[in-house]
């Protein structure tokens, strides 16, 4: 599987025993995915799996275009669906919260374990809860809100049977999601390589499509090859290779205990 090859220091994840037949990604804003996971998306997509973005806030204080105020939500919602049509994603949820104001409140995580528990995924992708120090941008408050939310979405309450009582009694029943896999964090959490080096410039498609948010098309894809061709180098993959970069996290393993 192209989304596979763990990092030297050791991924959880191997490619040729865990299957991943369908997989949630979580995204702040419309172009977070299209940054941090589209290629990887693009390569589960190409192989059959079934992949749903979820985009937590509008991105309605995004852009740089003062006229562009009055539909910019409108603009990013066209913006997102048509990217994820290009790599491969046909369903794309919008939560609606307000740009900037996303916090992990009990609301959020609910609207993520209802989510969850629909789909049934193999994988949930999200923004990772810690910040970076080395590049700040990566850590904007909406990203690690959404880190953190999906991160305690995850565990306990949807596994818990319990927790959001509404959910099971609407039919969505309890889920123990097998892995969790965070994008956009600190260096040293890295501990898998996702070698996307077939679709990069799917990835690099899929990025101007937003063009609302760049306001410098060449620099932003030079930017993104660049950090792509030094993550695969990170990796230790093979020469000319682009890679992705993930914290992978088994949820629940055969050697998993409730509460432990």
């Amino acid at each position: 599987m192209a989304a596979g090859n763990a990092a030297e220091n050791g991924s959880p994840f191997d490619p040729s025993r865990h299957r991943v037949d369908r997989v949630v990604a979580f995204g702040a804003h419309p172009d977070d995915l299209d940054f941090g996971v589209s290629g990887t998306v693009a390569a589960w997509a190409a192989e059959g799996v079934e992949v749903h973005y979820c985009i937590m806030t509008d991105g309605d204080a995004g852009g740089f275009d003062s006229e562009h105020r009055a539909k910019i939500v409108q603009m990013r919602h066209e913006e997102q669906r048509s990217a994820a049509a290009l790599v491969g994603v046909k369903e794309v949820h919008f939560l609606g919260y307000g740009d900037g104001y996303l916090e992990p409140t009990h609301e959020v995580m609910r609207d993520v374990v209802e989510l969850v528990r629909r789909v049934r995924p193999d994988v949930v992708l999200a923004m990772h809860p810690e910040r970076n120090w080395d590049r700040l941008q990566k850590s904007h408050p909406d990203h690690l809100a959404c880190g953190e939310a999906v991160t305690r979405a995850m565990y306990p309450a949807v596994e818990n049977p319990y927790a959001y009582r509404e959910l099971a009694d609407a039919g969505l029943d309890a889920y123990r999601l097998p892995w969790l896999w965070l994008y956009a964090g600190p260096q040293e959490r890295t501990n898998h390589y996702s070698d996307v080096t077939g679709f990069v410039d799917t990835k690099i498609a899929a990025l101007q499509v937003h063009i609302s948010q760049h306001p410098d098309v060449a620099a932003m894809e030079e930017s993104v090859r660049s950090r792509m061709q030094a993550s695969a180098h990170d990796g230790a993959l093979a020469a000319g290779a682009s890679a992705e970069e993930f914290h992978v996290v088994s949820v629940n393993n055969p050697k998993t205990i409730a509460g432990f």
